[in-house]
C-alpha cells in the first residue's frame, strides 16, 4: 500500500470514529453504555493497513448446547451482548424452540435465524401423520409408504379400535404389535409399546402406530439411523444431508416377549446410557451405544448389503417429507434449519421414517459425538456463507483450511459492484470428483474494477446496511453515479419467492430491504452447490427438479421426476432377477 492510501484510509478511519461518537452524544440511547465506552476494533494480524475488522456476531438462547458456543468462538465469532452491541447488531440468532413470526417479519438482512416458519408441522408427530397421509392419498402408497400406519389419539379413538378388532378376527394372522408415543415430547418419553388392548393406556395426546416388529438387527441389537438435513431454503426447496451421522443401538437385545425393557426396544441415548449394559462390551458393537455412518456401512458391506442403494432410499423418504409442507411454509429467506431424520431398517431392507426432530441432540454423551457433532455445526455455518476474518480465527486458535469460505473475497467492493463472489473455492479434491454435474458448481465471479483488492471490509456489513437502509433516499441518489439511481418501481416484488442465491443490484441493494440477505447473495439462475463441507445436495437433484422449484415449487413435476428416478433404478434390478 502506498504512503497516499495508507495516510488516506487513516483518516478516513479517524473520521468514520469521530462521527459515531458525535452520533451517540447527540442520542445516547442508541448506546446501551455510555459514550465514553465506545469501542473501535484494532487491526488484526494479518489485516492491510488501515482496514478496520469486527467479528460477526450469535446470539444464543438458554438451553442451546454449549458446543454451537464453542464452535462459533473457535470460528472467531463474538457472542451477543446487550450492553456493547445494538439491539439489531446480531448475524445469527439460534435457539431449540421455533420462532414467533414476528421474529421472523422483522428480521433484517444481515440476521439469520436457525427455525423455518411453521416446520413444526413435520416435527410434530400427528401434524407429520396427517401430513403424510394426505400425500398418500394424493400420490399413492407406492411413494408414501414408508411411515407406519398411524391413528391420533383421541381422535381416532375409533377407527383405532376397528383396526385392532379386524386384525383378531382374521383367521391365522398374528396380532401386530402397537406403539403409543406422546406426540410433542422427545427423548423417547412417555412411550408405551403393547399387543394386547387392555395394556393400551394413556393420559395426554398420542399417536399409535403400527410398530415394526422385524427390525434388522446388527448381533441381535436393535438400531435406527439419526441423519441431519439442512434446508436452507423452502422457495425455492433447497436440502443437504450430512453424509456422516449416528447410528444408535438399544443396548440389551431385541426380544418381543419383554415389551416393557425400553434398553431392548427404544434407541435413545437418553435412555440407553442409563442402561445397566451400556459400557459392557457387547458383541460387534463393542462399549457405548453409537456408531459413525462411516463405520456401519462398512459393516453393511462386508454383510454383502448394498449401502448405496439403501441411502438413495432415505434420500427420497427426506425429500417426500419436505415437499408435504411446502405449501404450508410462509415465505422467509432468512432462515436454515438442522433437521434429524430418524430412520428404521427392517430385515428386508425397507427404509422407515420414525420421526423428524426440530432441534436434533448437540450435546456430546461420547466421543463418537464429539468426531460427529463438532464438525457438523462447523459445516452448517459453512453452508451460511458468511465471511469470516481467517485472521480472527487464526487469533481465536481455529484457521480451518478446510473451510470452503476461507478464501472467499471481500463482500463489499464498489459502489458500482456488490455482487458476492459466492464459494470460492468449490470444496476439496473429494467434491471435484463425487458432483454429479459440473454445471451445479457454476461460480460468477465478478472481478473488482476499482480500488486494492482486499479480503477485508472496512467495516462489518452488518453496519454498512443498517446505515444504508435507515439513510434518507436523497442521500442515498446523491451518492449514486447518474445510470445507477433508482427506478419509479422495483425490479422486484417482496412477495415474490426469491432464489436463496439470489443477486440484487447496487441500486436495489441500497435503495430498500433486500427480501434475500446479502451473505447469501449470487445469481438466481445458479444451482445450488453440490458439496459443503460434508453436506452433500439432494435436491434440486437434477436439473428438471431444480426448474420445477425455481419459482414456486411444482409438487406434481418434482413427483414425476422422482417416479422416473426410481423406475429406472428398478431397470436393472428386474434384469437380475431375469
Amino acid at each position: 500500500m502506498s504512503i497516499c492510501q495508507k495516510t488516506h484510509c487513516e483518516l478516513e478511519e479517524k473520521q468514520i470514529c469521530l462521527v459515531t461518537e458525535k452520533k451517540c452524544r447527540e442520542n445516547p440511547a442508541r448506546l446501551r453504555s455510555p459514550p465514553k465506552e465506545i469501542k473501535c476494533f484494532t487491526k488484526t494480524e494479518g489485516v492491510p493497513s488501515g482496514r478496520v475488522t469486527k467479528p460477526l456476531v450469535f446470539w444464543l438462547h438458554d438451553g442451546v448446547p454449549a458446543l454451537v458456543r464453542e464452535v462459533l468462538l473457535e470460528r472467531g465469532w463474538i457472542e451477543y451482548d446487550d450492553h456493547e452491541q445494538d439491539i439489531e447488531d446480531w448475524n445469527l440468532h439460534w435457539q431449540n424452540h421455533p420462532f414467533r413470526m414476528r421474529d421472523h417479519r422483522s428480521i433484517k438482512p444481515w440476521q439469520r435465524l436457525n427455525h423455518h416458519p411453521e416446520t413444526i408441522r413435520i416435527t410434530r408427530k400427528d401434524y407429520l401423520a396427517r401430513h403424510l397421509k394426505r400425500m398418500k392419498g394424493i400420490y399413492g402408497t407406492s411413494l408414501y409408504e414408508f411411515s407406519p400406519v398411524a391413528f391420533i389419539m383421541p381422535n381416532d379413538y375409533t377407527k383405532f379400535i376397528t383396526e385392532y378388532t379386524k386384525e383378531r378376527q382374521i383367521p391365522g394372522k398374528k396380532p401386530s404389535y402397537w406403539i403409543c408415543k406422546p406426540v410433542n415430547r422427545s427423548r423417547g418419553r412417555g412411550i408405551l409399546i403393547f399387543q394386547d388392548i387392555k395394556d393400551f393406556v394413556y393420559d395426554c395426546m398420542v399417536i399409535v402406530q403400527k410398530y415394526i416388529s422385524n427390525p434388522l438387527l446388527v448381533s441381535g441389537y436393535k438400531w435406527d439411523l439419526r441423519f441431519y438435513v439442512c434446508v436452507t431454503s423452502f422457495c425455492p426447496l433447497t436440502v443437504y444431508t450430512y453424509e456422516e451421522g449416528l447410528v444408535r443401538f438399544a443396548t440389551e437385545k431385541f426380544d418381543l416377549g419383554s415389551l416393557d425393557n425400553v434398553y431392548a426396544h427404544l434407541t435413545n441415548t437418553s435412555i440407553n446410557k442409563f442402561g445397566p449394559s451400556y459400557e459392557k462390551e457387547k458383541d460387534v458393537i463393542g462399549s457405548g451405544c453409537k456408531w459413525t455412518f462411516s463405520r456401519f456401512r462398512a459393516y453393511l458391506r462386508s454383510q454383502k448389503i448394498d449401502d448405496l442403494r439403501l441411502w438413495k432410499r432415505i434420500n427420497h423418504i427426506i425429500i417426500l417429507t419436505l415437499l408435504a409442507i411446502i405449501p404450508s411454509v410462509p415465505f422467509s429467506s432468512n432462515c436454515f434449519e438442522l433437521f434429524g431424520f430418524d430412520i428404521l431398517v427392517d430385515e428386508k431392507l425397507k427404509p422407515w421414517l420414525l420421526e423428524v426432530n426440530h432441534s436434533p441432540g448437540l450435546r456430546l454423551d461420547c466421543a463418537i459425538d464429539a468426531t460427529v457433532k463438532r464438525k457438523l455445526i462447523h459445516d452448517v455455518v459453512d453452508l451460511l456463507n458468511y465471511k469470516e476474518s481467517d485472521a480472527l480465527r487464526k487469533n481465536k486458535g481455529e484457521n480451518r483450511k478446510d473451510s470452503c469460505f476461507h478464501k472467499t473475497q471481500a463482500l463489499w467492493t464498489t459502489q458500482e459492484d456488490v455482487s458476492l463472489d459466492f464459494l470460492a473455492c468449490a470444496r476439496r479434491t473429494k467434491s471435484e470428483t463425487t458432483s454429479p454435474s459440473s454445471s451445479f458448481l457454476q461460480i460468477d465471479r465478478r472481478v473488482q474494477t476499482a480500488g486494492p483488492s482486499s479480503v477485508y471490509p472496512k467495516k462489518t456489513l452488518t453496519s454498512q446496511l443498517r446505515e444504508r437502509m435507515h439513510m434518507p433516499q436523497t442521500a442515498l441518489q446523491s451518492k449514486m453515479p447518474p445510470q445507477s439511481l433508482p427506478m419509479s418501481r422495483p425490479s422486484y416484488s417482496p412477495y415474490e419467492p426469491v432464489h436463496p442465491f439470489c443477486s440484487l443490484n447496487s441500486t436495489e441493494l441500497f435503495t430498500q430491504k433486500p427480501s434475500c440477505p446479502p451473505y447469501f447473495l449470487s445469481d438466481k439462475d445458479k444451482r445450488p452447490f453440490t458439496r459443503v463441507g460434508d453436506f452433500a445436495l439432494i435436491f434440486p437433484f437434477n436439473d428438471a427438479a431444480f426448474e420445477t422449484s425455481r419459482n414456486g415449487i411444482n409438487i406434481k413435476n418434482v413427483i414425476h421426476e422422482i417416479y422416473k428416478l426410481m423406475s429406472k433404478k428398478l431397470q436393472p434390478e428386474n434384469q437380475k432377477l431375469k
